[in-house]
C-alpha cells in the first residue's frame, strides 16, 4: 500500500466511531510530530483505556518506554526494512513513516487488538528475580500466581466458547418459561394421582411397597455396576499376569546357557557403547547443532547484502583459497618420510573411526525401531484385549502356537536385525560415497584450475598416482600381513618412485620459479593501482552518497511545497464562496427591489425567528388551558371509571341469575330436585 492510500484509509477510519476526528488529508498530513503522537497515543487510548493521556504532561523518554511496552504487548512488528534503532527513534521523533504503519495495522484489528489488551493485563507474567524466588513465601504465592493465571485462561474460553455457542437471553427466557409451565402440569398431575392412591384402602401399604421396590432397583444397578468394575479388573489383571509370566519364560530361557562372567562382558559391552554414544557421538552432535544455530543467527543479525559485500566476500574466499593451496604444496616439498608413514595410520584410525561412528548411529537407528515396535505391541495388545467375541487359545493348544511364535519372533528378530544393519550400513556407504564424489569433483576443478594458472598441468595425476600407490601399500599390508622387514622393503621402493617422480617434476618446477618471480615484481604496481583504484571509488560513492542525500532533500521540500500549495489553493476557493455570499448579501441588502430585500439572510432568520416565537406563544397559551382544566379532567374521567365498574358488576350479577334460573328449569323437568339438586345449589353458592 502507497503512503497516500495509507493516509487516506488511516483519515477514514480516525474520523468515524470511537475516534470522531474532523481531519483530511491536507490537515492530517500537516500534523506536527508532537500531534502525530497525540493521535496514535489516542488510538491507543481506545484500544487500553489505561494509555489515555495527554502527551505532554510526559517526557519523552517516557512517552517512547510506554509506547513501546503497549506495543510489544499487542505484538506489533516493525516493517522488514526498519531497524530497532530507526524505529526507536522514529517513534521518540513521531516520524511519519513509522507512525503511519503502526496506525494502520492499529486500526485494522481495533476489536482484536482490544481484547488483547484486555488480556494482556492478566497473562503478562510479573518479572520477579531470581534472589527474590529463593524465599518459600514468595515461590509459594508465585506458584498460586500463575494457577489462578491458569484458572482465568480456562473460564475465559468458557466464556468465549459461551459467547459463540448462538444462544441468547430470549431463547433461554422461552426455555425457561416452557419448563415452568412443564413443572405446573407435572404438579397438578401427581396431585391428581396422589388423590386417586389415597382414595385407595391399602394406598399405604402399597407406597411402602413401591418405596422398597424402588430402592430395591436401585441397589441392583449399582450392584450390576460393581459386577461389571469387579469382572474387568479381574480381566486387566489376569492380563497382567499372562504378560508377566511371558516375560518370566522369557528371562529364564535368555538366562539359559547365561554365565556371570558372560553377563559381565555383555553388561560392559553395552556400557562401553553407551559410554561412546554419551561422550564422543552426543557432544559432537550438540556442537554441530550449536554451531549452525550460531551460524543462523549470525546471518540472522547481519543485515541485507549487497552486490559489494558479495564481490568483497568473494576476493576473500578467493585470497584464502590461494593460500591453502600455497600451504598445500609448501607442505608436499617440505614432507618427510615419517609423515608418509603417519599419513597410512592416519588413514587406518580415521576408517575405524567411521566404522565407530556408523555403528553407533546404527545402534541408535535399532533402538528407536525397538521402542516403536515396542509401543505398537502394546497398542496391538490392548486392541486384542478390548474386543469382544475374541478367540483365546487355551492349554496345548496356546503352548504350541506360543512355542511357534516364539521361534517365528526368534527368526525374524535375527533377520530383522540383519536387515537394519545392512540398511545402515548401505544408506551410510551410500551417503559417503556421495560426498567423497562430490568433494572430489570439487577439489579436481580446483586443482585444476590452480595447475592452468601456475603453469604445472598434470601435477595432481602424479600425486593421485602416489597416493594410489601408498593405498596400494595400505592394501597389501592389511591383506597380506606382512613381516615389519618386508615393509621396510617396500617403503624403501616406494621412496624410490617417489624419488624419481620427484625428478621428472624438478624441470616443471623449474620453469615455474621465474614466472613466480615475475609475479612478485608485477604484485607492487597491482597492489599500487589497485589502492588508486578504491581510492577513486570510495570518492565516487561519498559524492553520490551526497548528492542522493541532497536529492533526497530537495524531493521532501518539493512534497512540502506542493502540499502547503494545494492547501492554500483549496483555503483560497473556500474563501472565495464565501466572499461571493457576502457580496451577494450586501447587494440584495443594499438592493431597493423588495423581492432582492426578502431573500436576505436577515429577512429569512427574522421571518423564522417571528414564527417560532408565534408557535411558543400559541404552546403557553394551550399549556395554562391544560393546566386549568387538569382536575376537573381528572374528576370526570373517575367517575367515568366508577360507572364502568358498576355496570360490568350488574353484567355479572344477570349472568349468574340467568344460570341459576336454566339449571333450576332443567332439575324441574326432569321431576324434580332429587339428590343432586342441593349439591348443585351448594356449588353455585360456592361461585357466588
Amino acid at each position: 500500500m502507497s503512503m497516500s492510500e495509507q493516509m487516506k484509509f488511516i483519515v477514514q477510519e480516525l474520523n468515524k466511531e470511537p475516534f470522531n476526528k474532523s481531519y483530511n488529508l491536507i490537515s492530517f498530513d500537516s500534523l506536527e510530530p508532537l500531534q502525530l503522537l497525540q493521535v496514535l497515543n489516542d488510538v491507543l487510548a481506545v484500544i487500553d483505556p489505561k494509555q489515555k493521556l495527554d502527551i505532554r504532561e510526559e517526557a519523552p523518554d517516557q512517552t517512547a518506554v510506554r509506547i513501546f511496552q503497549i506495543l510489544r504487548v499487542l505484538k506489533y512488528k516493525p516493517p522488514d526494512h526498519v531497524s530497532m534503532s530507526q524505529f526507536r527513534a522514529g517513534i521518540v521523533q513521531g516520524e511519519k513513516p513509522i507512525i503511519f504503519p503502526i496506525l494502520e495495522w492499529l486500526l485494522q484489528k481495533v476489536p482484536e487488538l482490544q481484547k488483547r489488551a484486555y488480556l494482556a493485563k492478566f497473562l503478562v507474567k510479573i518479572d520477579v528475580p531470581a534472589e527474590i524466588m529463593q524465599d518459600e513465601e514468595v515461590n509459594s504465592i508465585y506458584v498460586q500466581y500463575e494457577e489462578l493465571m491458569e484458572q482465568f485462561k480456562e473460564l475465559h474460553k468458557q466464556s468465549e466458547q459461551l459467547k459463540n455457542s448462538g444462544f441468547n437471553t430470549a431463547e433461554i427466557r422461552k426455555d425457561i418459561t416452557n419448563m415452568e409451565e412443564e413443572k405446573e402440569q407435572l404438579i397438578k398431575r401427581i396431585e391428581r394421582l396422589r388423590r386417586k392412591v389415597e382414595s385407595h384402602p391399602n394406598s399405604q401399604k402399597m407406597m411402602t411397597v413401591a418405596k422398597n421396590l424402588r430402592v430395591e432397583r436401585d441397589r441392583e444397578k449399582r450392584l450390576a455396576a460393581q459386577k461389571q468394575e469387579q469382572l474387568t479388573a479381574i480381566t486387566h489383571l489376569d492380563q497382567r499376569i499372562k504378560r508377566l509370566e511371558a516375560q518370566l519364560r522369557d528371562m529364564r530361557q535368555a538366562s539359559i546357557g547365561a554365565t556371570p562372567s558372560s553377563m559381565i562382558q555383555k553388561l560392559e559391552e553395552e556400557t562401553r557403547t553407551n559410554g561412546f554414544i554419551v561422550k564422543e557421538q552426543l557432544p559432537k552432535d550438540v556442537a554441530q547443532r550449536k554451531k549452525m544455530i550460531q551460524n543462523l543467527q549470525k546471518v540472522v543479525s547481519v543485515p541485507a547484502m549487497g552486490h559489494s559485500d558479495l564481490d568483497e566476500l568473494n576476493v576473500k574466499i578467493t585470497e584464502l583459497n590461494a593460500e591453502v593451496n600455497q600451504l598445500i604444496e609448501k607442505r608436499m616439498r617440505s614432507g618427510e618420510p615419517a609423515d608418509d608413514k603417519l599419513s597410512l595410520f592416519r588413514q587406518q584410525a580415521g576408517i575405524i573411526a567411521h566404522k565407530k561412528q556408523g555403528a553407533a548411529e546404527t545402534l541408535r537407528a535399532i533402538r528407536d525401531e525397538f521402542n516403536h515396535v515396542q509401543r505398537e505391541l502394546d497398542q496391538k495388545r490392548e486392541v486384542v484385549n478390548t474386543a469382544e467375541g475374541a478367540e483365546v487359545l487355551k492349554g496345548e493348544d496356546f503352548k504350541r502356537y506360543v512355542n511357534k511364535l516364539r521361534s517365528k519372533s526368534t527368526v525374524y528378530k535375527k533377520k530383522r536385525a540383519e536387515l537394519a544393519e545392512l540398511r545402515a550400513e548401505a544408506g551410510v556407504l551410500t551417503r559417503t560415497d556421495e560426498i567423497l564424489k562430490q568433494r572430489n569433483e570439487l577439489i579436481n576443478r580446483q586443482l585444476s584450475v590452480v595447475e592452468r594458472k601456475k603453469g604445472v598441468a598434470g601435477y595432481r595425476e602424479t600425486q593421485e598416482e602416489l597416493e594410489k600407490v601408498s593405498s596400494k601399500k595400505s592394501e597389501l599390508d592389511e591383506m597380506k600381513g606382512r613381516t615389519l622387514d618386508d615393509m621396510s622393503d617396500m617403503v624403501k621402493r616406494l621412496h624410490n618412485e617417489i624419488a624419481d617422480r620427484r625428478n621428472t617434476l624438478a624441470p616443471i618446477l623449474r620453469e615455474i620459479r621465474p614466472l613466480r618471480e615475475k609475479v612478485r615484481e608485477l604484485g607492487p604496481d597491482y597492489d599500487s593501482k589497485k589502492q588508486l583504484y578504491e581510492r577513486q571509488q570510495a570518492g565516487f560513492d561519498s559524492n553520490m552518497s551526497k548528492l542522493d542525500q541532497e536529492v533526497r532533500g530537495y524531493k521532501e521540500e518539493c512534497r512540502a511545497e506542493e502540499s502547503r500549495y494545494h492547501y492554500l489553493n483549496c483555503m483560497m476557493k473556500i474563501l472565495q464562496v464565501q466572499q461571493a455570499r457576502v457580496n451577494a448579501e450586501m447587494k440584495s441588502y443594499v438592493s431597493s427591489d423588495t423581492q432582492d430585500k426578502k431573500k436576505t439572510f436577515r429577512e429569512t432568520y427574522s421571518k423564522k425567528i417571528q414564527e417560532q416565537e408565534n408557535m411558543s406563544r400559541g404552546l403557553r397559551e394551550r399549556q395554562k388551558m391544560v393546566k386549568d382544566n387538569h382536575e376537573p379532567n381528572m374528576k370526570q374521567m373517575k367517575m367515568w371509571k366508577d360507572l364502568e365498574r358498576l355496570l360490568e358488576c350488574k353484567k355479572q350479577c344477570l349472568d349468574q341469575l340467568t344460570h341459576i334460573g336454566a339449571t333450576s328449569g332443567a332439575n324441574m323437568m326432569m321431576g324434580g330436585y332429587g339428590e343432586s339438586a342441593p349439591t348443585l345449589l351448594e356449588d353455585d353458592r360456592l361461585v357466588l
